[in-house]
């Protein structure tokens, strides 16, 4: 059941319809988490546990959050684009983000795939934080991310090999925060996952 704050938005994008789930803590707002599912042709969707949880531990730091559905996905308009169109459709959402809600600190949070197109976002325009969660830097070019760029990734993942995160994040001195146990889809670690990110944004 959605929270009774969220509101189910269509958003216009270059494809058409971005079917949006928007949560807004109201007046006093401290930023804007923007989250992007895995991947559509895997059965990714804005509903995933990973991404609702993301999105609950952003709502309740203040943050207004956005789980915006990828092309094919729902109610959004489009067919899949291997991340190319994905990167513009969220910063498209990015910007109607900042248009309701004012110009305000932009965080970026991926799990998976999400984690790949939020890392071309950055390329587009200013993020305050990046955050990837089970990043498929071995099935997809993911390219190198800001100092500062919070990295979870799960001991055991089995469709994202550990080894695989440690090879792109080594040449970029880039540290990674590892959950003991946890596979690609953090089964029965979700609230470590909320503590990890919740830490993390209380010392920036």
């Amino acid at each position: 059941m959605k929270p009774p704050a969220t509101q189910n938005l269509s958003i216009d994008g270059a494809a058409g319809a971005i079917e949006t789930d928007v949560t807004d803590p109201g007046e006093g707002r401290r930023a804007i988490a923007l989250i992007a599912h895995p991947h559509p042709l895997m059965g990714g969707t804005k509903d995933n546990k990973v991404v609702t949880t993301l999105s609950r531990t952003f709502h309740a730091l203040g943050c207004a959050t956005l789980r915006p559905n990828f092309r094919g996905v729902g109610a959004s308009a489009g067919v899949h684009d291997h991340g190319n169109g994905e990167t513009f459709d969220l910063v498209t959402v990015a910007n109607f983000a900042k248009s309701r809600f004012g110009d305000l600190p932009l965080i970026c949070a991926g799990f998976s795939f999400g984690s790949f197109v939020q890392t071309r976002v950055i390329e587009h325009m200013a993020v305050h934080q990046l955050v990837l969660v089970a990043p498929a830097v071995s099935r997809f070019p993911t390219g190198n991310v800001p100092a500062g760029t919070l990295v979870i990734h799960g001991e055991v993942d089995d469709v994202v090999p550990l080894s695989a995160v440690f090879d792109w994040a080594r040449p970029q001195n880039l540290p990674i925060v590892v959950v003991p146990g946890a596979e690609h889809f953090f089964h029965g670690r979700l609230q470590l996952l909320q503590q990890i990110v919740t830490q993390h944004w209380r010392q920036l």
